[in-house]
């Protein structure tokens, strides 16, 4: 079963990330406010960027990393920059 990494664009022009098993559903649940405290409020809710990974484990890894970026490495990921999204995204570790 495949998961998915999103990131949502709130009325309030802000980034949510996060994973699911069924996008569309997921989004439905967002805009009806039942999904997250953080999008209730911020709604309606839009899908601006989706990946697909194979397990669980790899999916919630790659949210939190992308939740960790700055609002200007999330958006150069959604316009598809991953030119800039990697130097932005290394991390002192590694």
């Amino acid at each position: 079963m495949a998961f998915y990494v999103y990131i949502l664009r709130c009325s309030d022009n802000t980034y949510y990330t996060g994973y699911t098993r069924d996008i569309v559903q997921r989004l439905e649940e967002h805009n009806k406010g039942k999904a997250a405290k953080y999008t209730s409020g911020r709604r309606p809710v839009e899908l601006v960027y989706s990946e697909v990974h194979a397990a669980k484990g790899s999916a919630m890894r790659r949210e939190m990393e992308i939740k960790r970026w700055s609002r200007a490495q999330k958006q150069a990921l959604i316009d598809g920059s991953v030119e800039v999204v990697e130097p932005l995204g290394k991390t002192d570790d590694g």
